[in-house]
């Protein structure tokens, strides 16, 4: 087992859909724990100068792909430090190099929660049908992370935002002081 002091030495990588709380709720997380926090949506935008999607856009997936290897190859050498990714980030390979660094943890959330959190996050376009849909797309490929067996599920359906964070810091505290078998 390792002991108390060991697990801060590990990251936790959080991703998931919590809707608009999202970055607070990671925020506080990492607060909570004493961790570093990064984001990495953001740092992906300092990083090059634009979001993301626009990257995608305007030179393709193989840029983004090399923008996002050049900064998780970074990120992987922190420890003790709260990583909030999107999932399909960590499906498009960024798992292979973070889950040896801390577990993966992923929020989800039932239908009904996740309708009313798009409905707080969209507003009056939560009722355009292609808006709507966007969105819903956006949090099953958050969700396929979940696929791997080594992620662990949080289920924060009807919780508030305090109740999101310990839920987070239990999970990890009890997933830093399992057996490490990839001797991380």
């Amino acid at each position: 087992m390792l002991s108390s002091s060991a697990s801060f030495d590990q990251n936790l990588i959080l991703t998931g859909y919590l809707g608009p709380l999202q970055l607070p709720t990671a925020r506080h997380t990492a607060e909570a724990l004493h961790m570093r926090f990064v984001d990495f949506e953001s740092r992906l935008e300092d990083h090059s100068g634009m979001p993301g999607e626009e990257v995608r856009a305007l030179y393709g997936e193989s840029r983004l792909k090399t923008l996002e290897d050049e900064l998780l190859s970074e990120i992987a050498l922190y420890r003790g430090t709260l990583i909030a990714i999107g999932g399909e980030t960590l499906v498009r390979g960024a798992y292979n190099l973070l889950h040896t660094t801390g577990p993966v943890i992923c929020s989800v959330a039932s239908v009904d929660a996740v309708l009313q959190r798009l409905h707080l996050a969209l507003g009056a376009r939560f009722h355009d049908p292609r808006e709507r849909d966007l969105a819903l797309g956006k949090v099953r490929r958050e969700w396929s992370i979940r696929k791997n067996p080594d992620v662990r599920i949080v289920d924060t359906s009807y919780m508030n935002d305090m109740q999101m964070v310990e839920a987070i810091i239990a999970c990890w505290r009890e997933a830093a002081t399992v057996i490490d078998w990839r001797g991380v």
